[in-house]
This record gives structure tokens, C-alpha cells and sequence, in this order.
């Protein structure tokens, strides 16, 4: 049910999508999705080698075209390379995925100030990098229509502990993502942006959660659906953005949590962790007041 794609057959057919961060976990569900839909895809990460794999894989399953080239999204020389490779190969691009993501889990007193910058510098600064480039690129020769997707969390309006670099560039992102949805539609640019909940992937989670801190802190337990998300809703959501289906959506952020954030920000939310029995006594003791 979870795991059935959505769009109808080549509703991205021709379309030339850029997913950084496109080889690995997420970015390369929703490549893969892409391309299945028809649309030729360019990915990028600083590993070539993981890259190359990604490439080969990707093109058996689904029989479409992937350019991988190699790209730090903090180096702005590197993202306009990128620009220039897909110009090469493909003519142009229609689609820009801001998908390129570092994280840690830490009191925030104990990251030193290079491991701060570096998750400012590659979730802001390199999302920034991209969509400048690519902006400019679609300003300068007057395209009718492109896409920009972000990719943020929920925590980037609710702010998170522990993980204060990301919060912070990701509150940057969306706020950049809100900010151009307005500047740049008259160049025919769409700006949107997909906040995921936990959608479990090997090397992201096993980074963050170590160990048996996974399951420790079942992320299931968070999430009011019971559940967490399949990496084909995601792909599912992302391809509508990214598609002529959305063209009327503009500078709006979507959540797919099965309604985790807005559980973690109701004041009495863990009252749904009292018994029945509980309830009934509670129930009692109010009508006797009252009474």
C-alpha cells in the first residue's frame, strides 16, 4: 500500500532533474523514482567512487540516464562545474533537489566551531550555492518554467536540542525556499520545500543513532500512525512537486511525518500514555468537584 507509486507513466518524461546528494539513502529513492517517471537525473556527492556504483545501479533498474558528477555543494566553483556538465550532456535542466545533508547528534557545547560550520556550510551554504547557480542560469536564458525542491525538517521551524547546526541551516533553507517562492515566480522558478519525518536510511540513522540507540529510541513510539516512512511516499511526494501536476504549488513546505512534530508539540500530548482505568478515576474526581 505504502510502496506504490503514484504519478501516472512519464509524468517527468524529458524532464532533466540535479539531485545532490542523489547516489545514497533518500536522494537516490527519489532518483530512482525520477527516473522511472522519465526523467534523465544528474547526481552528485564529494564520493566519486559511491557515485559510479549509484550510476550503474540506478540506470539497471530503471533503464533511465544518470549523469554522476562529483561535487562538494560547499564550493561554489564545483556547483556551477555540475551546472555545465548537465548543460553538456543533457542541453539543459528543468529541476534542482537541494538534498545534501550533514548532521550530528551532540550537546551543543561539546561540537567544536569547524563542526558547526561544516553542517551550516553544506545543508545552507550549499543549498544556497546550488540554487544561486542554477537561478541565475534560468534567469539569464529566460526558461518558461523550473523547479527548485528543498529538502528541511520540521525541527527548522520548531528549532530541536542536540542537533542545533541543523536546525539552524535548515531554518535558513526554508526560509530562502519561502523567500524566492515570491521573488523568482516571475521567471516562471517554482520554490517548494518537503519536510520528511523518520524515514529510516542505513547511513544517515546508523550515524546518528549507534549502536543499540536505535532501538532504544524507537522512533515509531513518536509518530501517531504508529509507523515510520516508506521511502516511496517520499519519492511519491517529491515527483509531484517536481512535475507540471504542482504548478500552482508555490513557496509551501510539506510535511510527511504521520503527524510526528505536531505530537511533540501539543502541551498535553503524553496524556495518551494514561489507562482507561485512569481516565474513568479522573473523570470522577472532576464531576465530584464540581458537584
Amino acid at each position: 500500500m505504502y510502496t506504490k507509486p503514484m504519478l501516472k507513466e512519464g509524468s517527468l518524461k524529458d524532464q532533466v532533474i540535479v539531485v545532490t546528494g542523489g547516489g545514497s539513502g533518500l536522494g537516490k529513492a527519489m532518483t530512482t523514482y525520477f527516473l522511472e517517471l522519465g526523467a534523465h537525473v544528474v547526481i552528485t556527492s564529494r564520493n566519486m567512487e559511491r557515485l559510479e556504483k549509484a550510476k550503474l545501479e540506478l540506470e539497471e533498474k530503471t533503464g533511465g540516464t544518470v549523469l554522476a558528477v562529483q561535487c562538494d555543494v560547499r564550493n561554489y566553483t564545483e556547483v556551477e562545474a555540475v551546472l555545465q556538465a548537465t548543460l553538456d550532456k543533457f542541453g539543459k535542466v528543468d529541476g534542482l533537489l537541494n538534498n545534501a545533508a550533514g548532521n550530528f547528534i551532540s550537546p551543543t557545547e561539546r561540537l567544536s566551531a569547524n563542526a558547526f560550520d561544516t553542517v551550516i556550510d553544506i545543508v545552507l551554504k550549499g543549498s544556497k550555492n546550488c540554487t544561486l547557480a542554477f537561478g541565475k542560469h534560468w534567469i539569464n536564458i529566460k526558461q518558461p518554467k523550473s523547479t527548485i525542491l528543498n529538502i528541511v525538517t520540521t525541527y527548522a521551524w520548531t528549532g530541536s536540542a542536540y542537533v542545533v547546526p541543523s536546525a539552524t541551516a535548515k531554518a535558513g533553507v526554508l526560509a530562502m525556499t519561502r523567500s524566492l517562492a515570491v521573488e523568482w515566480a516571475k521567471y516562471g522558478i517554482r520554490s517548494n520545500a518537503i519536510a520528511p519525518g523518520p524515514f529510516p536510511t542505513e547511513g544517515a540513522w546508523d550515524r546518528l543513532l549507534p549502536g543499540n540507540l536505535k532501538d532504544k529510541f524507537d522512533m515509531k513510539k513518536k509518530v501517531p500512525v504508529g509507523r515510520v516512512g516508506e521511502h516511496q511516499e517520499l519519492a511519491n511526494l517529491a515527483a509531484y512537486l517536481m512535475s507540471d501536476f504542482s504548478a500552482y504549488i508555490n513557496g509551501e513546505v510539506i510535511t510527511i511525518d504521520g503527524g510526528e512534530w505536531l505530537k511533540g508539540a501539543g502541551e498535553f500530548n503524553m496524556l495518551e500514555d494514561i489507562p482507561k482505568e485512569m481516565w474513568d478515576m479522573l473523570e470522577m474526581m472532576i464531576r465530584s468537584k464540581k458537584k
